[in-house]
């Protein structure tokens, strides 16, 4: 029941899903890209010096971090779910890593089974 409900663009989406990226509307990658555009910009102003007015004289800050900022982490944990032992938080940064690959990989076997026998995974 569950697989043949789909509630996104009106159900017009079908077939296998290596051909679905075809089928999306283009005002749906015109948002996407604006959002993630947005939330870039926001992890730029929050993870880098600002080359213009922020740095001393003579103190080259192009391309510069912030002291205080760690690359991923933007201060976004209202579950209170963030270690606050750096052994723990390096540790569970690993395992989330790590995941997120195996992740990444097992899509690619999906796409690809899909690729080559035109059929649908799932």
């Amino acid at each position: 029941v569950g697989e043949n409900f789909n509630p996104f663009f009106n159900g017009k989406i079908t077939g296998p899903g290596i051909n679905h990226f075809q089928q999306i509307p283009g005002v749906f990658w015109t948002f996407l890209v604006f959002m993630i555009a947005c939330a870039e910009a926001y992890r730029l102003t929050y993870g880098w010096v600002n080359p213009v007015g922020e740095n001393k004289e003579g103190d080259e800050s192009l391309w510069t971090l912030r002291k205080d900022y760690a690359p991923g982490d933007l201060g976004f944990d209202p579950l209170g779910l963030k270690p606050t032992n750096a052994a723990e938080l390096e540790s569970i940064s690993t395992k989330e890593l790590n995941n997120g690959r195996l992740a990444m990989i097992a899509l690619a076997g999906i796409v690809a089974q899909e690729l080559v026998s035109g059929e649908k995974v799932f």
